[in-house]
């Protein structure tokens, strides 16, 4: 049974605005997205009546969950401040995209120790962390620019962990281009639990979340800021990832509202930068490690991706995008270099076949990489790991 646009609306009109108004005559909606069962909407508001909003956003999401046909739902309130008006002040406890919309306020980010919430001053973005329950270790890989493979990175990266004995979790926070499905060959859509929790898809021995799951590969995401960080929130938080060791995050590419996002809502234990070697690809790198440092998360090192291509035929090995760019941007900022990736047919048709090469190939020089890079993460999570 499938619940159509038309039955979504009349189950709105039974909510109402702060002032009384029918929501869906109070000119906030956008459009409504209904996929499988899945509904995605946002209610766009001015950010000095977030705080009223919030009450009805969680109506409203109730109200869909509701209906016959409906198998989740994603109702994201998107605040912007009009100019000239002062901004909105929020509650701590919010988790809505509201609570998280705005840059360091004044004064900039506080100092935080070992990324525990109670460290924090209240005036603080960083306030607003909270651990999520039964992860030990939440780490972000991240690039400044897209096309340097940080998707398959962050897959295999999870898998070499695995492989060493760690349950794993993989979070694909790209929205805008969610690789992670086509990746895994994952096709079906998650559940939910008694709490109304989404099941991540078990692949690989992996716990995986996407928000291509929830929506068809063709679909658009023409989504503001606001309610890119408030689906960043909810699959962080109403997804049921059970006992992890470490929840690895790809995240979009760049220093946006994304990642701002994920850094003032969990405790991040570390992020990974990928970059390949030519001088573009590490201008951003730097860029990417610079945000992270700024918001006080530890940086566990670089990682060059399509380093090196080495002919299959002849053996000879080419250096198609320079070579030693990123050991050499590592050591000059004082951070771990983490390994070298080649640029290899494996890797690329692996991936694209939705077998990952640690999978396919897992005693294959490649799978010995990432499990390599994965030690030097593990030894250097080792305390936090243990101590969960």
């Amino acid at each position: 049974m499938s619940v159509s646009k038309q039955q979504i609306l009349d189950g709105l009109a039974k909510v109402t605005s702060p002032r009384g108004v029918p929501l869906i005559h109070a000119d906030v909606l956008s459009e409504i997205v209904v996929t499988d069962g899945k509904v995605l909407f946002s209610i766009n508001v001015d950010a000095a009546e977030a705080r009223a909003w919030e009450s009805v956003r969680a109506q409203a999401e109730a109200a869909v969950r509701a209906l016959p046909g409906v198998t989740g739902a994603m109702v994201a309130l998107t605040a912007e401040r009009k100019p000239g008006s002062a901004p909105a002040a929020t509650p701590a406890h919010s988790h809505g995209p509201a609570a998280h919309s705005r840059g360091p306020q004044s004064g900039g980010v506080q100092p935080v120790s070992a990324h525990r919430p109670h460290a924090n001053p209240a005036n603080s973005p960083m306030s607003k962390q909270a651990e999520i329950p039964g992860v030990a270790a939440i780490i972000a890989v991240a690039s400044g620019k897209g096309g340097v493979g940080k998707s398959t990175t962050a897959l295999n990266l999870a898998l070499g962990l695995r492989d060493l004995g760690l349950k794993v979790g993989l979070l694909d926070a790209d929205i805008y281009g969610p690789s992670v499905p086509r990746l895994t060959g994952i096709h079906e859509k998650p559940v939910l639990d008694d709490n109304r929790k989404m099941i991540p898809i078990a692949r690989f021995g992996l716990s995986i979340m996407s928000i291509g799951f929830l929506v068809e590969e063709e679909t658009a995401m023409i989504w503001r800021g606001p309610m890119v960080m408030s689906a960043i929130t909810q699959m962080l938080r109403d997804v049921a990832w059970g006992t992890l060791d470490v929840l690895i995050v790809d995240m979009p590419p760049g220093t946006g509202d994304a990642q701002l996002t994920l850094a003032q809502n969990v405790p991040l234990k570390g992020a990974v930068i990928v970059s390949t070697p030519q001088d573009l690809a590490l201008i951003d790198a730097r860029r990417g490690l610079a945000m992270f440092t700024k918001v006080n998360v530890p940086v566990l090192g670089i990682i060059e991706n399509m380093s090196y291509f080495q002919c299959p035929e002849c053996g000879t090995r080419s250096d198609i995008f320079g070579h030693g760019g990123a050991r050499h941007e590592a050591e000059r900022l004082k951070v771990p270099f983490l390994g070298e990736v080649p640029l290899h047919m494996s890797i690329r048709a692996m991936s694209d076949a939705g077998t990952p090469v640690v999978v396919s190939e897992p005693n294959g020089p490649h799978a010995a990489i990432y499990r390599a890079i994965g030690t030097q993460i593990r030894d250097r999570l080792q305390g936090v790991i243990a101590a969960a």
